[in-house]
């Protein structure tokens, strides 16, 4: 038996820490026996004469395969070539490993990964998928592989050759997964020295952009041709996501846009039937407080009338120094409930949530091939969607709605917000909640639904409302939903209430309405913070800006300057309030609409007056001179450049109640603003006999700065404007760029 043979016999049979060390070795190991390695080149060649890929003329790879694994093979195969390093960084980061390649700094980001994913473990749980799952990994693998194989000119930072089980550490599709709730500086102040060593996020003056989305489904009733209509506006950080088509002779035919380095369309459609992911469903994590007591150098966690041992696992964790590689062993703790996270109050602190890799895959990829709502329905049944929402129509006229889709059933007696008691048993989760009993909506009366990451009381009309189609509050245990209604939803009732007559594109106008709901209890605080001044001074200094906000009709635009004056306003007024307001536990848009006092709002208008001067001379500056579309440069952090070309953005942060989202989350290092997270990948889609669609990227589909798709999208994108879907041969072959099959 060879030594990688051995390895593999040793992966398969074993679990825990003692293995998880091998995995780490095997999954890093890039060399093959000749033999195993001829083998894998005959099945690379093999599938690559059964796929076809057509790039159209914005370089929107349409992957055609004769067999769904053929399709994937391609799928990653065209990924890789549009962004080989997006791809290997989210694996990277997925198994644990970015500090080998960044450095020590990372080792706590690869400690919670490594908390949940072993290679071992992982190896197992593909040995025990389905043959179909298993086959379309195998070519997840071997798409990858072939590309590296005909590009040696491309040097991977850490993976020289990608496993079939690696496809598992990377299985739903969320921008955050349920992983990133766990704080890292509560976890190296646990595990580590004592005080976190983390950089702190930067505070530069604006509110960090929302992660999140937006959903609309139409009915027929509403639409002008009688076809459904769905909305898909995902807010992510742009370029996580490129657009794809991916089709088969075995009923695959789905596009959208897919997270780099997955074979399964995340957010999209097919022939038949559309998904629209928004994040912030139910209550799907949770956190025990653990009684801990130690005897002769071995933890004990009470549970009911006895001590259970705690579990201590050995994680090492290998970066990156000036030097070569050092490692630093960490011994992790587990009770039942889960790892050990940080400390309160003189408790350990659990948490469990969703450990399901494989069925996730599974629902991830079956729900592009689903035909109708009752195969959707089925696959939703999987519950393995833990972070998000799923907005839903077909090319029957159905619409629905699912509010989160893995909820833990638990005892509505609890304040599951906070950590739990996890030494009863009234704690525990007592199984899965099944569809039918969580929050959805199907064919609501009043023909539309929407979604924005805000509560679900609102999907198809107000609290209250007389017409309201909204699932009611009191219906439903408290843990089923955690987010409230957020300034987009209020937007989104508003341009959706009374729609008749819908197109794709009064579809399109309606998501890029330009109304800022935030500002409308923030502007009349204003003006009666002024009214109440007995400072003539500063009355006079700020008359013409307080008659410029008091004239202004709320709505964005490139020309707008109290659109400008307004934003730097209350973006001081967060930054000034953001730390009382999370002591008072208040939303900090709650906290500065509500709790600020008037001359608190006077003073912040004058230190954004006084900012809008120095950094551009005047504050009568229009938006559209200071919120900018830039990219320059394909690297994972994007670096902004004042003297470069950029293109005006007329809409705003999702923050201001903007429904198409545009915003800075990096540090502020330029004096204009330049959107890196909000509107990436959208669409608007009819459903009908022959489907027609519309969509939009942040930038392009390439990530080589020398390709000509690395921005041909930018200028459509910063003024709101869509390309025709090419979905069908015909269409694409006429806008046809080229057409090849992988490794030509």
């Amino acid at each position: 038996m060879s030594l990688r043979q051995k390895i593999r016999y040793f992966l398969l049979a074993c679990s825990g820490s003692a293995c998880f060390l091998v995995g780490m070795a095997f999954a890093g190991e890039s060399k093959q026996p000749e033999g195993s390695k001829t083998s894998e080149q005959a099945r690379w060649l093999a599938s690559a004469k059964h796929v076809t890929i057509l790039r159209d003329k914005w370089g929107i790879p349409h992957v055609f395969g004769k067999t769904d694994a053929d399709a994937v093979f391609g799928l990653l195969y065209a990924q890789a070539e549009d962004d080989f390093n997006r791809i290997e960084l989210n694996y990277i980061i997925a198994m644990g490993r970015l500090a080998e390649v960044e450095g020590e700094a990372a080792i706590w980001r690869d400690l919670r990964m490594k908390l949940y994913i072993q290679p071992a473990a992982m190896q197992v749980k593909f040995q025990q998928s389905p043959p179909w799952l298993k086959k379309l990994m195998v070519s997840f693998a071997d798409g990858l592989n072939y590309y590296l194989y005909k590009h040696p000119e491309v040097k991977p930072k850490l993976i020289a050759h990608f496993e079939p089980w690696m496809a598992l550490t990377f299985s739903e599709g969320s921008i955050g997964g349920d992983i990133e709730e766990i704080n890292l500086n509560n976890l190296e102040k646990f595990y580590g020295s004592g005080s976190s060593s983390l950089i702190a996020q930067n505070d530069n003056g604006f509110d960090a952009e929302p992660r999140g989305s937006n959903g609309f489904a139409i009915a027929p009733k509403l639409t002008s041709n009688g076809h459904a209509l769905l909305l898909i506006n995902p807010h992510t950080s742009f370029y996580f996501r490129p657009e794809v088509h991916m089709v088969s002779q075995q009923g695959l035919n789905a596009y959208g846009a897919v997270t780099w380095g997955q074979f399964f369309v995340y957010q999209g459609f097919n022939q038949h039937l559309g998904w629209m992911h928004t994040s912030g469903g139910g209550d799907v994590i949770d956190e025990y407080l653990e009684t801990i007591t130690e005897k002769n150098g071995q933890f004990f966690y009470q549970y009911e009338n006895e001590e259970r041992a705690v579990i201590m696992r050995p994680i090492t964790l290998p970066y990156k120094t000036a030097s070569g590689m050092a490692s630093k062993t960490i011994n992790a703790y587990f009770t039942h409930h889960g790892p050990i996270i940080r400390a309160q109050d003189g408790k350990w602190i659990s948490i469990r949530m969703m450990e399901e890799p494989l069925k996730a895959l599974m629902q991830s990829y079956g729900r592009t091939k689903t035909k109708d709502y009752q195969d959707f329905y089925r696959i939703m049944q999987l519950r393995t969607n833990s972070s998000n929402n799923t907005v839903y129509a077909d090319d029957k006229g159905n619409i629905a709605y699912f509010h989160g889709n893995f909820i833990p059933k638990r005892d509505p007696r609890f304040d599951w917000r906070k950590p739990v008691d996890g030494s009863i048993a009234a704690t525990e989760w007592r199984g899965m909640h099944e569809v039918k009993d969580t929050i959805h909506l199907l064919n609501p009366q009043k023909g539309w639904i929407q979604n924005t990451n805000n509560w679900p009381f609102t999907v198809s009309g107000a609290v209250g409302a007389p017409d309201s189609n909204s699932p009611l509050q009191q219906d439903y245990p408290h843990y089923m939903w955690t987010l409230p209604e957020n300034a987009r939803g209020i937007h989104a009732l508003r341009v959706l209430e009374g729609a008749q007559n819908l197109s794709i594109d009064r579809l399109i106008a309606k998501a890029y309405d330009s109304y800022l709901t935030a500002f409308e209890p923030l502007i009349p605080a204003l003006l009666q913070a002024y009214a109440m001044s007995e400072d003539n001074k500063l009355k006079s200094d700020l008359a013409e800006q307080v008659a410029c906000l008091q004239s202004w009709d709320l709505r964005f635009a490139i020309d707008s300057v109290p659109t400008s004056l307004a934003i730097y306003w209350a973006q001081d007024m967060v930054k000034n309030s953001a730390e009382k307001a999370r002591a008072a536990d208040i939303p900090v848009l709650n906290y500065i609409r509500d709790q600020i006092s008037p001359q608190e709002r006077l003073d912040s208008l004058q230190r954004a007056i006084q900012k809008l001067n120095d950094d551009f001379g005047s504050w009568k500056t229009p938006w559209g001179n200071i919120n900018r579309f830039q990219r320059i440069s394909g690297d994972i952090q994007q670096q902004y450049d004042d003297n470069k070309a950029s293109y005006p953005v007329a809409f705003t942060s999702a923050n201001w109640g903007s429904l198409a989202a545009f915003g800075m989350s990096a540090q502020q290092k330029t004096k204009r603003i330049y959107g890196d997270r909000g509107n990436s990948f959208v669409a608007a889609v009819e459903f009908g006999p022959h489907l027609k669609a519309k969509s939009i990227l942040a930038g392009g589909n390439s990530g080589n700065p020398l390709s000509k798709h690395f921005d041909d999208q930018a200028e459509m994108y910063s003024k709101g404007e869509f390309k025709e879907v090419l979905f069908y041969p015909a269409d694409i072959k006429k806008n046809l760029e080229k057409e090849y099959h992988p490794g030509e």
